[in-house]
C-alpha cells in the first residue's frame, strides 16, 4: 500500500504569483515527505508502505486559437500554446526555476486568459532526486538495505524522461494532455544530478550565457579573468565559481550562505565547469567538454534544461583552404555533420540555420576586440561552412573519401564538436553560434607539432576568449527576448521558453 502524503486538491489561479506559491507549496510538500521517509528508512525503521511523493503539475484549457496578429504584437517565439485543449506539463525545483516558471505562467495568462490549474501529479518523484545538494542519505545503507530501496522508494524510471517532445516524436494517447514545456519534470531532475557529476559544480551556478571549449588553455584564461574581474569592486560580476562549488566573491561583498560547503575537488571532474555569476543569472558559464562529439552531446543534452539563452563554442579547427592562415577565425554559417551521435535524434536532413543574432553579435565582437574593419576583417576572418568529425584521424583515410565530401560541401574548416553543439540547440531551441580559429592546416602540410602549437595557444587564447565573452555582452545588452527566434520553434511548439 502506497505511503502517501496528505493530498492537496487542484487549485485555479489567475495570478501567476499565486501559481508559483502553490507549486512551491506542493514541491515542498512531497520532497519532504520522501526525505523523511528515507531517514526513517536508513535508521532502520519500518515504513507503513511504499512511500511515494510525485510532482506538481500546471495545467491550462484554452478553447481559442491564438491570433497571427496577437503573436506578431508579441514580439515572442514562446508563451502560447498552438491551439485549442487542455496542456500541462510536470515541474520540478521551484526555487532554482522561480523566475523562468513565473516568466512562463505570466506569458500564458496574458495570451491565453485562462486560469493556471496546479495540483499533484501522478508522476512519482524518484527518491534520489529527492536529496538535497550535500546529502548522501543512502551511502550508509548496508548492501541488504539497498536492496530493498527498489521495494519502498520510486528509482529513476527512463520511460518518463525521454526527449521526445523535444524530438518532435511524442504522440498523446487518447485523453492524454499535450505538453506545455519541452522536458518532463523527472528529465529535468535527471539532467540536475548529471550535471553535478560532469561538471563538479551545482546546477544553481549556470548562467544563462554558456561557452563551450574543448582547450583547458581557454580555461586557464577564463580563470584568470574570472579572478580578475573579482578583484574590481565595480565589476558588474558578483562571483566567480570553481569545480567543487568553490565560491570567489567580488571584492567588497562578504561570504554567503553555502560558500562553506565548496572544496577543491581531488580531481577535475570530466567536464569541468567555470561560472562568471551576475544578477538573475545573467553572466558566463564556461565548460571544458574536452574532445569529441559524444561529449558535446552529452553536456548540451543537460544544459539544456537549464533553459539558457545561447551557448556558443569557442576552438580550433583545421583549416581547409589554402588562403588561410593559422591563427585566422572562422564563423560558421552552416554545418556538415558527420559526428553520427545526433542521427536518430535529428535526421541528417534536417538543416541547421544559422542565427543572424548570434552571427552579427560574434563578427562586431571579432572587429571590437581585434580593432579590424572592412577588408581587413575579412582577411582574418572567414564566414563558411564547419564540418564535424567523429574520426580524429580522417586525414589517414585511404582514398582522399573524406577530403573530397568537404570539398563538395564548401567546407572552410573541421572540427569535432561544433556541429553537435549546434545540432543540440536547433533540437532543444537553445540559440548557438560558432567561432573556431585555424590551429592547423592538415591538407596543406601545417600539422599541429608542440611547439608551434604552444606558440600559437599562447598568442591566440586571450584574443579568442575575449571576443566571445564580448559577444555576450552584446548579446545580453540587445535583451535575451531578440535571441528566442521562431526559426527554432516548430509550428505545433510547446508554450515554455
Amino acid at each position: 500500500m502506497p505511503y502517501l502524503p496528505p493530498f492537496i486538491a487542484p487549485t485555479r489561479h489567475s495570478d501567476p504569483d499565486s501559481a508559483l506559491a502553490q507549486v512551491r507549496t506542493i514541491y515542498a510538500q512531497q520532497i519532504g515527505h520522501l526525505r523523511e521517509a528515507m531517514q526513517r528508512f536508513v535508521a532502520g525503521e519500518t515504513l507503513p508502505g511504499r512511500a511515494r511523493g510525485c510532482y506538481p503539475y500546471v495545467r491550462i484549457h484554452t478553447d481559442t486559437v491564438i491570433r497571427q496578429a496577437v503573436l506578431e504584437n508579441l514580439g515572442l517565439s514562446y508563451g502560447f500554446v498552438a491551439g485549442v485543449g487542455r496542456y500541462e506539463t510536470t515541474l520540478t525545483r521551484p526555487d532554482l526555476y522561480a523566475s523562468y516558471y513565473l516568466e512562463q505562467f505570466r506569458l500564458l495568462r496574458q495570451n491565453h486568459g485562462v486560469e493556471l490549474e496546479v495540483g499533484t501529479s501522478n508522476q512519482p518523484i524518484p527518491v534520489h532526486f529527492s536529496f538535497a545538494e550535500n546529502e548522501h542519505l543512502e551511502g550508509s545503507l548496508g548492501p541488504e538495505r539497498r536492496m530493498l530501496l527498489r521495494d519502498l522508494f520510486d528509482l529513476p524510471d527512463l520511460e518518463a524522461m525521454d526527449d521526445g517532445i523535444a524530438n518532435g516524436t511524442w504522440e498523446s494517447r487518447p485523453g492524454e494532455a499535450q505538453p506545455l514545456a519541452l522536458f518532463t519534470a523527472a528529465r529535468v531532475d535527471y539532467s540536475l544530478h548529471r550535471l553535478r557529476h560532469y561538471t563538479g559544480t551545482a546546477p544553481e551556478w549556470f548562467q544563462n550565457f554558456v561557452l563551450f571549449t574543448n582547450y583547458q588553455f581557454y580555461i586557464d584564461e577564463f580563470v584568470r579573468l574570472g579572478h580578475e574581474e573579482m578583484a574590481n569592486p565595480d565589476s558588474d560580476y558578483e562571483a566567480f565559481v570553481e569545480p567543487g562549488n568553490v565560491v570567489t566573491r567580488r571584492a567588497g561583498c562578504g561570504p554567503q550562505p553555502g560558500n562553506e560547503y565548496g572544496a577543491v575537488p581531488p580531481r577535475l571532474p570530466q567536464m569541468p565547469a567555470y561560472h562568471l555569476s551576475r544578477p538573475r543569472h545573467g553572466g558566463i558559464t564556461m565548460v571544458n567538454i574536452g574532445v569529441g562529439p559524444a561529449n558535446a552531446k552529452t553536456i548540451t543534452d543537460h544544459i539544456a534544461v537549464l533553459r539558457p539563452h545561447a551557448w556558443m563554442m569557442l576552438g580550433h579547427c583545421a583549416g581547409l583552404r589554402n588562403s588561410q592562415q593559422l591563427g585566422d577565425y572562422v564563423l560558421a554559417h552552416a554545418y556538415v555533420r558527420e559526428d553520427h551521435v545526433l542521427d536518430e535524434e535529428l535526421p541528417l536532413w534536417v538543416p541547421i540555420p544559422a542565427l543572424a543574432e548570434i552571427q552579427l553579435a560574434l563578427e562586431r565582437a571579432v572587429a571590437d576586440v581585434t580593432q579590424c574593419q572592412g577588408a581587413d576583417l575579412k582577411r582574418i576572418m572567414r564566414t563558411g561552412t564547419v564540418a564535424s568529425t567523429d574520426n580524429r584521424n580522417w586525414e589517414l583515410l585511404p582514398g582522399n573519401m573524406p577530403q573530397r565530401r568537404f570539398s563538395q560541401s564548401r567546407a572552410v574548416a573541421l572540427d569535432m564538436e561544433s556541429a553537435t553543439i549546434a545540432a543540440n540547440g536547433f533540437r532543444f531551441r537553445v540559440p548557438y553560434g560558432t567561432l573556431l580559429c585555424v590551429s592547423d592546416k592538415p591538407l596543406h602540410g601545417e600539422i599541429k607539432l608542440p611547439g608551434m602549437a604552444n606558440q600559437f595557444y599562447r598568442e591566440r587564447v586571450d584574443q579568442h576568449l575575449r571576443i566571445g565573452m564580448r559577444a555576450i555582452e552584446i548579446l545580453r545588452a540587445e535583451g535575451s527576448q531578440r535571441l528566442h527566434s521562431r526559426k527554432l520553434r516548430s509550428f505545433d511548439e510547446v508554450a515554455f521558453q
